[in-house]
């Protein structure tokens, strides 16, 4: 898989999720084995780049590359004005967020809401292309709904204006996230085009991953929820893609281990309060569905410092390991 003049190291990408994929997220995918992590994104509002959310968004600091940004917005001009400063601060390629179905962002005919005006979207993709001389890529979905999936038809102007690589969700900005994910659209895109098509939607295995590579044809595979609180899903798929054999699931010490390392980079990267705060949704993402757990992540959510949240995630841990279990989960609402 190459995007302009990088070659990644296999055929997996982190998706980029608003409120996830911050840099201590993208950093430990990669080391999980992504080949590449998209950022959240980042508004082309040019007001807010010299806030403390937007300032943290742009840190690359450390981050193996390469560095893939994304930018969100409607008007050309101040996306490619985003494009540059964020290509001055450190990323190697540039993001158009086209994808995102959120109601605050789509009502302001951004992210999705872009897939209703082709003649807007090729003004922008052509305005952000000639902003910057790193690689451009596109994130869409297949279309506003169902009855309008128009994703072909975007995937040409995306490919006439330079674009190259195109990333698509198999939903519908009218689907959500609701449903399962159709892979027909992704499939009739990479016969079409000749740019990299990579395909995202319901990933959640090795298998399925698999599955979808054969089906689409896709050059590679975008993974976003099914890595939440389960960044090993990168090494696992890339291990079966490779040897057709399955990697053995975590011990409940690889998943301790892996969790406080978590922990601290998000407490030094957002500072005590945020990082406290920030590091409640991976906590519960990391043990929802392990044995005993529904009680301790109530628990967990009223707890103020740093300190105590390190104290009470080893506790948890350490009592599950002395049962010797490997990672064992049980259906959420029976424990």
């Amino acid at each position: 898989m190459q995007i302009g003049p990088h070659i990644l190291k296999n055929k997996l990408i982190v998706a980029p999720m608003a409120g996830v994929t911050d840099r201590p997220f993208r950093q430990l995918c990669k080391s999980m084995g992504a080949g590449m992590a998209v950022s959240e994104m980042v508004s082309s509002n040019s007001l807010l780049w010299g806030s403390k959310k937007t300032q943290r968004r742009a840190n690359h600091e450390g981050e193996v590359s390469p560095i893939s940004v994304q930018i969100a917005g409607a008007d050309p001009q101040m996306l490619a004005a985003a494009a540059q400063y964020n290509a001055e601060n450190g990323a190697q390629i540039i993001d158009i967020n086209m994808g995102c179905p959120a109601k605050k962002i789509c009502n302001v005919m951004a992210g999705s809401a872009l897939l209703q005006d082709e003649k807007l979207v090729e003004k922008i993709l052509i305005a952000v292309v000639r902003a910057v001389d790193i690689p451009v890529t596109l994130k869409i979905r297949t279309g506003w709904d169902k009855q309008h999936k128009n994703a072909l038809s975007i995937a040409h102007i995306a490919e006439n204006s330079g674009i190259q690589a195109l990333a698509i969700h198999g939903r519908t900005r009218a689907c959500a996230y609701t449903g399962t994910a159709e892979y027909d659209t992704i499939a009739a895109v990479k016969a079409a085009v000749r740019i990299p098509v990579i395909a995202n939607g319901d990933i959640t295995t090795p298998e399925k991953a698999k599955q979808i590579l054969v089906y689409t044809k896709a050059d590679a595979i975008m993974i976003g929820r099914a890595a939440q609180g389960r960044p090993w899903i990168f090494r696992e798929i890339d291990h079966f893609l490779t040897t057709g054999q399955h990697l053995q699931s975590p011990e409940v010490s690889d998943i301790h281990r892996v969790l406080i390392n978590h922990l601290h980079d998000l407490y030094h990267f957002y500072g005590e309060y945020s990082g406290v705060r920030i590091a409640r949704k991976h906590i519960s993402w990391y043990t929802k569905g392990l044995i005993g757990s529904a009680g301790f992540r109530q628990a967990m959510n009223q707890l103020p410092t740093s300190d105590q949240q390190i104290s009470e995630t080893n506790k948890f841990f350490t009592q599950l390991a002395k049962k010797g279990q490997r990672l064992s989960y049980i259906k959420e609402g029976s424990n």
